[in-house]
């Protein structure tokens, strides 16, 4: 089986490359990424010299590159996870959004329709999507689930909204075979520090401001990377055509009490005295648009195809402080913009 995995260099879809290319020696996995700010060859160090794995340099938004490479690599199966995903940078500039979430989207799906042929058998274009689609839960009840209909209060949300559809449309008219899943926020290994959790990580590390959107009173569900690229690969082998799985990690929790948990463990791992870091907390203006809640109900998913969150979200904390703590290199060639150069070192140009 030969594989397409988009955004195979960013924060999710380096964990997803990982998991198919270890778990699947059998399988041919080819990582398509345009190594946008958020791509890093960097986190997939540990893999790249596999016999089962590749690395194409390739954009989604060129309609004429994406069918030719289909054409040439006949590939069995799309994980498509390359997509634009900060909120802020959607507020600023919401064409970028269109053009990746949506337009790329519809170019991949052209593409495997043309070289599927209808010869659907053993084929599958899986979507990945987000839980901010469905919009936001006022009040302190209620969960996403599977139809919940679809409410998104940003460009960004609103362009992955629309590559839902799209994926949907290209099965009821087409009949693509196609899977959609959305998940709740990611935290983890090799995440861009523009993020939450990341950011605050290396600004506590380095004693500098942590801002926090309005009074920090909006409430997110968690999600570890090792347990999306689980689910991922659970739903990809195992679930049903056509279907939408939510997935999340039964982690609820207000920014402002993670902010403060984080940075009691961050203090007790520097060393430095209790309630020290949480003096860097700096309240800021809210985001325009800004959700107050998600929470997924992933009841469809642990039903159906067995699978469960494999750690509580204290836990993975911990796991993904002591990571960032401990890969630090990572961290600051990030920042500084060195890690763009390894993909010249590895590959030239």
């Amino acid at each position: 089986m030969h594989i397409l995995i988009t955004g195979g260099a960013g924060f999710i879809g380096s964990h997803v490359v990982r998991r198919f290319v270890n778990s699947y020696p059998e399988y041919r996995i080819t990582n398509l990424d345009k190594l946008t700010y958020a791509g890093n060859l960097e986190n997939l160090r540990d893999i790249e010299s596999r016999n089962n794995y590749r690395f194409i340099r390739g954009d989604i938004t060129d309609g004429d590159a994406m069918l030719e490479l289909f054409r040439k690599e006949r590939f069995d199966g799309v994980i498509h996870l390359a997509a634009e995903s900060h909120v802020d940078r959607s507020i600023a500039n919401p064409t970028e959004f269109v053009m990746t979430n949506v337009v790329g989207t519809v170019n991949l799906l052209n593409a495997a329709r043309a070289i599927w042929k209808d010869a659907y058998e053993g084929k599958l274009f899986y979507h990945v999507s987000t839980d901010e689609v469905y919009g936001s839960l006022e009040g302190g009840g209620g969960m996403f689930t599977e139809t919940t209909p679809y409410d998104p209060h940003s460009p960004y949300s609103a362009s992955k909204a629309s590559s839902d559809h799209f994926v949907r449309s290209w099965r009821d008219t087409y009949g693509l075979p196609v899977v959609i899943s959305n998940c709740s926020n990611n935290y983890g290994a090799f995440q861009f520090p523009e993020k939450l959790i990341p950011l605050f990580i290396n600004n506590i590390r380095n004693e500098e401001p942590l801002p926090v959107y309005g009074k920090g009173e909006n409430v997110r569900d968690w999600l570890w990377v090792v347990d999306h690229a689980r689910a991922i690969d659970v739903i990809y082998h195992g679930g049903t055509q056509g279907e939408t799985y939510n997935i999340g990690g039964h982690n609820e929790w207000r920014n402002i009490d993670l902010v403060r948990l984080l940075c009691s463990i961050m203090d007790r791992k520097l060393g430095r005295p209790a309630g020290e870091s949480e003096k860097l907390i700096a309240y800021v203006t809210d985001r325009a648009g800004h959700d107050l809640r998600y929470a997924i109900d992933s009841t469809k998913l642990q039903g159906e195809l067995g699978w469960v969150p494999s750690i509580r979200f204290e836990e993975g904390l911990e796991i993904t402080v002591d990571w960032y703590l401990m890969n630090q290199e990572w961290l600051d060639g990030v920042t500084s913009g060195e890690y763009k150069n390894y993909y010249r070192r590895m590959y030239g140009g």
